[in-house]
């Protein structure tokens, strides 16, 4: 019998209610923990009690490596074009699922629908690129340099993958790690956030409806030390892909060391939105609006400082500043332009963030408070001549607030943008193709935006250098983290 679950309101109307999933999915099985532990889910827009997910404890954590070890045998020996077939079923029951998705998501995580729905089509997009991809891991031949022998590469999965997903993409940083993994032929267990379980445990059970067999998809619920330290002791488990804070990182990191385990990172960024005098201003206040206050401003690729060269500036602050205070703000089934932030750390964060920024020395030019829709909303905030000593310009702030600094020159800008140990992702705007290159060349991030915000999809390479993390997420290369490399020399004597 499952759980209890919150009961859909007028806002809500799920299609189909089987994908509102409170219990854990091990092996080909919905569970619930032993001893009937659960854990409440919470929306962040109201407060209210949206459902209790079953806490799973250690030895169940553990059970589910043994069902993923257990079963990747077979599915790594199924043929690629099988695994394709199976992982487009899942991509086709994902898009015939949107609103309901969408809908969860909203209610779990507070996000306006509009971009819930936007990031259920991204997330399927990762599954419909490497059902694709697949096929294409093919033997490489290799001209021999030894007489008399046949050399080849071979790619080859490297096992079971642990995948840890957090709140604020609760359904696509599941498809990104998973469909990945899944295609390279290794097997999952995955462990979401518990602040946004129920987007996750829908993508299980539209995984079974598309056939993956059981043991090669499990859906681990709990609490994250519980759940993730068998993992991170277990030689069973090659692989580790993580999105979340660089301090876990960190400490993941440390703990795979034991067993040396592949480690693909993606952690935090402090983004530079760098605005030169000759670029078209309209559009740049435009793509700043977007680069700051999607997802509330919790998004890894927020961008958190605003650099803006001196003669243009004040125009820059008025016009942003205009802008922000547009903006509606408001529960997510409403589709407002900014929700709610997760939760009460996140809100007082933001709140010392503009504190010291204004104690720092910088002017407030909009917002700086909660705002009056409930306890875990912020006002959408604009800050200028905020100093380079000032928390928000050395800390990611993951919230609705903008800081702005003027600069005189592009070595300067460069320089300043450069000046952290994070680096995800910078944006650019220019007219000037000779400093579009420039600056692509010289700016230390992973991912270099020029003139747009929007970059990620499934075709690129996701990721950052330095403390933002270690490998890729997407394109061919996200799906080679999840293959060992082969190497055979022949003689046929």
């Amino acid at each position: 019998m499952e759980m209890p679950v919150h009961q859909e309101t007028t806002t809500f109307h799920l299609r189909d209610k089987r994908l509102f999933r409170s219990f854990a999915y091990v092996d080909g099985k919905w569970i619930a923990n032993r001893d009937g532990e659960t854990f409440p889910v919470l929306d962040p827009a109201t407060g209210d009690h949206v459902g209790e997910v079953a806490k799973l404890s250690g030895a169940e954590s553990r059970d589910a490596v043994d069902a993923a070890h257990r079963s990747f045998v077979a599915w790594a020996n199924l043929l690629p074009q099988q695994r394709a077939t199976i992982l487009r079923q899942w991509f086709e029951l994902i898009l015939e699922n949107r609103e309901d998705l969408a809908q969860i998501m909203t209610l779990e995580q507070g996000k306006p629908l509009s971009e819930a729905r936007g990031e259920i089509d991204y997330g399927a997009s990762f599954v419909e690129f490497y059902a694709e991809e697949a096929k294409r891991p093919n033997v490489e031949g290799v001209t021999s340099h030894l007489p008399d022998a046949e050399v080849e590469v071979w790619l080859e999965p490297v096992g079971v993958a642990a995948l840890i997903t957090p709140w604020n993409f609760p359904s696509a940083m599941v498809t990104r790690k998973a469909a990945a993994a899944l295609a390279a032929g290794c097997t999952v267990v995955v462990h979401p956030s518990g602040e946004t379980p129920y987007s996750c445990l829908a993508l299980a059970e539209l995984a079974e409806r598309a056939g993956l067999p059981a043991g090669v998809f499990n859906v681990i619920t709990g609490d994250p030390s519980t759940i993730v330290a068998p993992w991170m002791e277990d030689a069973r488990v090659r692989a580790v892909s993580f999105t979340g804070s660089t301090d876990v990182g960190k400490l993941l990191y440390r703990q795979s060391a034991g067993t040396i385990k592949r480690m693909v990172l993606e952690l935090g960024g402090h983004a530079p939105f760098l605005v030169f005098a000759d670029c078209d201003l309209d559009l740049a206040v435009d793509e700043a609006i977007k680069a700051k206050f999607a997802t509330s401003g919790q998004d890894c690729l927020g961008a958190n400082r605003f650099l803006v060269e001196r003669p243009v500036y004040e125009i820059f602050c008025q016009r942003l500043a205009a802008r922000t205070r547009e903006l509606t703000v408001g529960a997510g089934w409403t589709d407002p332009d900014v929700g709610p932030l997760m939760n009460a750390g996140a809100v007082e964060k933001q709140e010392s963030h503009v504190a010291d920024a204004i104690q720092s020395g910088a002017q407030l030019l909009c917002g700086g408070k909660r705002h009056k829709a409930g306890p875990l909303f912020f006002e959408p905030t604009v800050l200028c001549d905020v100093p380079a000593s000032a928390r928000i310009m050395n800390e990611e702030t993951f919230g609705p607030v903008a800081a702005i600094a003027p600069f005189d020159d592009e070595v300067e800008a460069l320089q300043r943008a450069n000046d952290t140990e994070f680096g995800l992702v910078a944006y650019v705007h220019t007219s000037d193709p000779r400093r579009i290159y420039r600056a692509s060349r010289h700016l230390q991030f992973g991912m270099v935006a020029v003139n747009r915000t929007k970059v990620t999809g499934a075709p690129i390479p996701f990721g950052g250098m330095k403390q933002s993390g270690l490998g890729r997420e997407g394109a061919r290369i996200g799906m080679a983290e999840f293959m060992d490399v082969k190497y055979v020399c022949r003689d046929w004597a």
